[in-house]
């Protein structure tokens, strides 16, 4: 912005001393000094309404509301975001985008989240929840607009997280698009080195549970037990750790048959396998003395 201050208005040798001078010289000193504070309020008036402050002006509040405009080119050092805590809670909890990046969280039951505010379509925003769960036995409802990303979480299934341990949990929820659409990202589960904690004992005539990566049993007498189809990538373990009988599970799309189901048999202590669901099928990439048929 071009100041309208013309200090060239204002005549700095009129008057003249020592001889008699016209009022009209005073009169337009005078209306030039006045318009020159006019033109400088307003101005004034301008950078208080919209530049940055470190901090508030005297008389005022702080407010660097951008109000959506464009920031470029900068460089930047010692950022810091927002921490919104919502305290112990269960049940449905609204993270809202507009109050701060970071929520936190501890469970007192199970939690069904929604969404509130996002960005406008067209905008990137993310909302990190950090959720410390107090007891596997709360899980975790995502919003159905949490589509992008669940695949590749731990104990995720039909939009429900379980958690195989207490803890503190990380999750990452973005989007492009106004929230029609959530991506989700597990920020700390899924790094290196790899852990795969989720496991469950099997019991005889039961469904291995798909949310969770290990399923090891004991037998009692001969058991059974079933695997379902999977997701692209998932990756499901067997261990016998007691035999008493063999455990023979049937598998969905085995991957070691040309179509429909297989079976795997353990007869020993010992027995182990890991699975990996592979173009809609169950594949074997491990194996310690189990039998496919």
């Amino acid at each position: 912005m071009a100041s309208q201050i013309n200090p060239n208005d204002i005549d700095g040798a009129y008057p003249v001393a020592g001889q008699d001078n016209n009022s009209q010289g005073f009169r337009d000193n005078f209306t030039n000094t006045k318009t020159n504070f006019t033109y400088a309020a307003n101005e004034i008036t301008d950078l208080q309404n919209n530049v940055l402050l470190k901090s508030a002006l005297t008389g005022t509040t702080l407010d660097n509301d951008m109000g959506g405009s464009l920031l470029y080119d900068y460089q930047s050092q010692q950022v810091s975001e927002t921490v919104i805590p919502l305290g112990t809670t269960s049940g449905s909890v609204t993270l809202n985008w507009a109050a701060g990046a970071v929520q936190t969280l501890t469970t007192s039951g199970s939690v069904t989240l929604a969404f509130g505010t996002w960005a406008a379509a067209g905008l990137s925003a993310r909302i990190v929840l950090q959720i410390t769960v107090a007891s596997t036995a709360h899980t975790l409802t995502l919003p159905a607009a949490v589509s992008i990303g669940t695949s590749t979480l731990q104990g995720y299934s039909a939009n429900v997280i379980t958690f195989s341990q207490t803890g503190t949990y990380r999750f990452e929820f973005s989007t492009v698009n106004g929230g029609s659409s959530v991506t989700i990202v597990d920020l700390l589960r899924n790094q290196d080195p790899i852990f795969l904690p989720s496991a469950e004992d099997l019991a005889n005539g039961a469904a291995a549970n798909l949310s969770l990566t290990t399923s090891y049993f004991s037998t009692a007498a001969p058991e059974t037990a079933t695997l379902a189809a999977g997701a692209p990538g998932q990756i499901k373990t067997f261990a016998m750790y007691a035999d008493s009988g063999d455990m023979v599970i049937t598998v969905t799309n085995a991957g070691w048959k040309s179509s429909g189901t297989g079976t795997i048999t353990f007869d020993t202590i010992g027995d182990a396998c890991t699975l990996q669901y592979i173009n809609s099928k169950w594949f074997c990439i491990g194996n310690n003395g189990c039998v496919f048929a």
